[in-house]
């Protein structure tokens, strides 16, 4: 069940504050990790409406907290959160195969899995700053570490993170750079574009020594 009131003595600095609410009663402690928009923060006297449930002190306290006029976004079903993960390490899985095959460099391998770890740290860091509102890291930055061979490590952190997940806007640029990715990829198993990768590397290797 839902109910409806008004924040009250929100504290932005430590991130909590109450709710009022409508017809009265005990106000109800909402911490700002309890909102479902995490792109905007309260400043007070918004209407919200929530769900109620209690803390280990048996407490009342605010649950998926939405502003007025926003709507609980819809549940993904755990097929669609198991297909995601299980595409991520399935495309992993391929270019494994492939450097081992020899069809490709096993450097590439380690770019994918590198620039995977970096990406899936970087979300874990902006959802931080998210909820403790600090510096975040720009859209254009983790978008980049995805068109790079990170896109694997990015859908693992909305998986599991639950960041970025729900975007509309930043969810087409997602898989737009997860298609050039790819085609970049199985270009590369071309006879063309072993060549192209191969003279790239021969320069990589010429400039660094």
């Amino acid at each position: 069940m839902r109910y409806k009131g008004k924040i009250n003595n929100w504290k932005n600095d430590r991130g909590f504050g109450f709710i009022v609410p409508d017809g009265g009663g005990a106000q109800v402690f909402v911490h700002i990790s309890s909102f479902t928009n995490r792109q905007r923060r309260p400043s007070g006297n918004e209407i919200v409406t929530y769900e109620l449930r209690s803390d280990a002190k048996g407490r009342p306290q605010a649950k998926k907290v939405l502003f007025a006029g926003e709507y609980l976004p819809a549940a993904s079903s755990p097929v669609c959160r198991v297909g995601t993960l299980l595409l991520a390490a399935a495309f992993l899985f391929f270019v494994s195969a492939a450097a081992l095959a020899g069809r490709v460099p096993k450097a590439v391998l380690w770019i994918y899995l590198v620039a995977s770890a970096i990406t899936f740290l970087f979300y874990t860091l902006d959802k931080s700053a998210a909820i403790n509102n600090r510096w975040r890291i720009q859209e254009s930055t983790l978008h980049l570490l995805e068109l790079i061979g990170g896109w694997p490590g990015a859908m693992v952190a909305q998986r599991l993170l639950r960041h970025k997940s729900k975007k509309q806007s930043y969810r087409i640029v997602f898989w737009i750079t997860v298609a050039l990715n790819c085609c970049v990829f199985v270009m590369l198993l071309t006879r063309s574009g072993a060549e192209i990768l191969r003279l790239l590397f021969d320069c990589m290797e010429r400039f660094f020594n």
